[in-house]
Parts: structure tokens; C-alpha cells; sequence
């Protein structure tokens, strides 16, 4: 059970899955002739009617480009637009809606910290740390900007369970630390990382730290003022929005002293052949047409969220893991990769006498929906001694059924691979 779940656990729940499933019009399916059992959400969460309807409405009604706009569906377009901003900046806590910049999604946001802040900061013999648990996008683009400034990527590592070898970390912490770049949550395994106190001990050696929160901003309530990170970063594909938006949130003082990222429309506030000078926060980062249905579908996700029970959701959601780890036991062969102190709902596993594709293809054609491979993580992978596993990821519209489909599908699965 997560610590917010616990901390929770004398609330009286009102939520009922059965409810929120009715929601959600695609799992109302089937899928190779049996219901959909939909159990790849770390990949993508699927939308409630709220968040489609809110889409379908803006392009009827309100579509145009917005700022700037001297007619009446402009006016309503950007009330719309800016209105999602001060959604996001209420729902993680930020002090102003200025610090929510709109991005496609995690990979841009944390390419727009590595590429503006990085670039601005890192030096020769400068250190960036980043855990072996992170995906590529955590990855790759420190790997691009420490090999052009010089300054050295310098892997965290794990213990066997999946969990940031905190004795480890500490040891690496010196005034040469510039970034901590990692995940609040592990897409691959599900650790739940001890953000707080990675953040206490590298501010205390004058680090940064930005945080991957694609993984947990759906399950868990996020305060960036309380956290006290540097950077946030989430996809609103995760959050039951649609994709090609995201969020990058960051301190002010630190948004204010990075340059563009991207040069183009509205994010100058003068242009002329011997030089230009940029606007303010958010739109000195948002140049060019936004996507603007993007944002407020993303607004009208989060207002979804807002409306149930997320005491009783984040319960749920434990206890369907609690669930699967007790049913998986039963069955020789089947293995979890990675047991963390702490997990969200994620189960990533291996069967005995099976390749993780084969599994995935013969669990489609029950209708069970899971994501297989190395899920964007292959140091991960490189660092466990696995060539990848199968995942089934949980969210609010799962429920036991789901689970007891799972464990049918491993079981005739198990039996074809004999």
C-alpha cells in the first residue's frame, strides 16, 4: 500500500470502480472476442467521456488560435487555453500559473531543462546523476548536452530490488553535482523513489533536481512547493488527457534566467534582422501554435480526477497489486522482476519457458492488453540480467476481474509453453 494510502486508510472510501469503468466508452469493448481487459496504463491511460467531450467541444464551438485574436472565437479559444494553465498550477500546488510551461510531454520537457538550463550551467567536470531505474528520456538528452559541455553522466546505482541504492547516491553527492535527474516513479518496475529526501540531500551540496513525475502524477497528489523540487515534468496522456501535451513546471527564478529553448511566434516580444528580445514566462518557452485542445483536455482530465475519491482510488490500486502478487505466487514460473519498498501499480514479470513478446501476443488474443520489452529502460534491463519483461500496469477502472483475467491468460500461456 503507497504511503498516501496509508496515511489515509481511517477515510471512508466512496469510490466505486464499477462507476469509474462506466466512464471510460472504450473499455466497453471487445477485443479478439472477450472483454478488454486494458492493463497497459503506464504506457497510456485511457479517457473518460469528460475528457472527449471537452475535446470534441472545443473544435466545434471555440477552434482558433489563440493570444493575439481580435475575434470572439480567439477570445474564447485562449480563456479556454489559459484557463487549463491555472488548472495544472492548482493541481500540483505551483505559487504561480506562470511557472506551467506547455510541452508535448515529459521527453520535451526534460529536453527543454537539459538543453536551456544545462547548457547555461554545466561545465567541464561538472556531474550529472541519474539512477539506473530511469527511462531513456531521463537518459539521452543529459548524455547530449554533458558530451557537448564536458561535464560527466554518472549512473545512480540500484539495489537488486529495484530501489536507488540511497547509501550509494550519497556517496557521489560533492560540490561537483550540478543535476539530479530521476523518476518519481519507475515505469518499468514501479518503484516508488524517496523523492523528498534525494532532494534534501542534493540541494544540500547546491544540486538541482528535476523529476520525471509521468509515472506518478495519476496515482499519487503532487505538490511541487512541498516537494521542493526544482523541475516537474508530466504527460497528460498518463493523466487520462490526451497526448501530445504535457507540462514542465520549474522555479521561477530558475525559468527566468534560462534562455528559449525554441525560437519562433510568440515567444519574442521584438524581432528584427539584429536581434530579437523574448517574451516573459510561460510563452518565452511556448513557441509556435500550442495545442490548444490538448490543454483543455488535459484541464478537463484533471478536473475528472478531481472529482473521485483519490484516497479510495490510490487504495484500490494497491490492493489490486496486493492481489496480483498474491495470486501470481501460485503459479510456478512466473517470476516479478523487482520488488521495491515501495510500488505503485505496476507488476512487471517473466514466465519460465517464454520470451515476454510471445506472452504479450498470446495474452491479446484473450483481450488482456499489456506492454512488453524493455519499456524504455535498457540499462534497467542491462543492470537486472533480463532481455526485458511483460507489464501489467493498473489504474483507477481496474478491477479484481481484470486481475483474475490476467492470471487465466499467464496459466493457458504457461500451459502452450509447457
Amino acid at each position: 500500500m503507497s504511503e498516501f494510502s496509508q496515511k489515509q486508510s481511517n477515510t471512508v472510501s466512496s469510490f466505486d470502480v464499477h462507476s469509474i469503468k462506466a466512464d471510460f466508452p472504450i473499455l466497453q469493448q471487445q477485443v479478439n472476442g472477450h472483454p478488454l481487459v486494458y492493463l497497459d496504463n503506464a504506457a497510456t491511460t485511457q479517457k473518460p467521456e469528460m475528457v472527449i467531450e471537452a475535446i470534441s467541444h472545443y473544435y466545434r464551438h471555440d477552434n482558433a488560435n489563440v493570444h493575439r485574436g481580435s475575434h470572439t472565437l480567439s477570445d474564447r479559444a485562449t480563456a479556454r487555453f489559459e484557463s487549463a494553465r491555472d488548472a495544472v498550477a492548482g493541481f500540483i500546488n505551483s505559487p504561480a500559473s506562470c511557472q506551467v510551461i506547455w510541452v508535448r510531454g515529459v521527453t520535451e520537457g526534460i529536453n527543454l531543462v537539459a538543453h536551456s538550463w544545462g547548457r547555461s550551467n554545466l561545465q567541464a567536470g561538472d556531474k550529472v546523476l541519474v539512477p539506473w531505474l530511469e527511462h531513456h528520456a531521463d537518459i539521452v538528452p543529459w548524455q547530449l548536452v554533458c558530451a557537448e559541455r564536458g561535464a560527466e553522466l554518472v549512473p545512480i546505482p540500484i539495489l537488486d530490488s529495484g530501489d536507488i541504492d540511497l547509501d550509494a547516491f550519497a556517496e557521489l553527492l560533492d560540490e561537483r553535482v550540478k543535476m539530479v535527474a530521476l523518476n518519481h516513479v519507475s515505469n518499468a518496475l514501479g518503484t516508488v523513489n524517496p523523492v523528498a529526501e534525494i532532494i534534501r540531500q542534493a540541494h544540500a551540496v547546491g544540486a538541482k533536481v528535476l523529476l520525471d513525475g509521468a509515472q506518478a502524477i495519476a496515482h499519487y497528489p503532487v505538490d511541487v512547493q512541498a516537494l521542493d523540487c526544482d523541475f516537474y515534468t508530466f504527460s497528460g496522456h498518463k493523466l487520462f488527457g490526451p497526448t501530445g501535451i504535457g507540462v514542465l513546471w520549474g522555479k521561477q527564478a530558475l525559468l527566468d534566467a534560462m534562455p528559449p529553448f525554441l525560437g519562433g511566434g510568440e515567444m519574442i516580444q521584438t524581432v528584427s534582422f539584429s536581434g530579437s528580445t523574448f517574451n516573459c514566462l510561460p510563452f518565452k518557452f511556448e513557441a509556435g501554435t500550442p495545442h490548444i485542445a490538448g490543454a483543455i483536455g488535459l484541464a478537463a482530465a484533471i478536473s475528472y480526477l478531481q472529482g473521485i475519491d483519490r484516497v479510495g482510488a490510490a487504495a484500490h490500486e494497491a490492493m489490486l497489486l496486493d492481489y496480483t502478487l498474491a495470486l501470481a505466487a501460485d503459479i510456478d514460473g512466473l517470476q516479478r522482476i523487482g520488488a521495491p519498498r515501495q510500488a505503485a501499480s505496476i507488476f512487471s514479470f517473466l514466465l519460465a519457458g517464454s520470451h515476454p513478446s510471445d506472452l504479450g501476443m498470446l495474452l491479446d488474443q484473450q483481450g488482456i492488453a499489456v506492454r512488453t520489452g524493455q519499456h524504455c529502460a535498457q540499462p534497467l534491463m542491462a543492470r537486472l540480467g533480463v532481455p526485458g519483461t511483460a507489464r501489467a500496469s493498473y489504474s483507477i477502472y481496474n478491477t479484481r476481474e481484470d486481475v483474475d483475467a490476467l492470471m487465466v491468460g499467464i496459466r493457458k500461456a504457461k500451459s502452450l509453453f509447457g
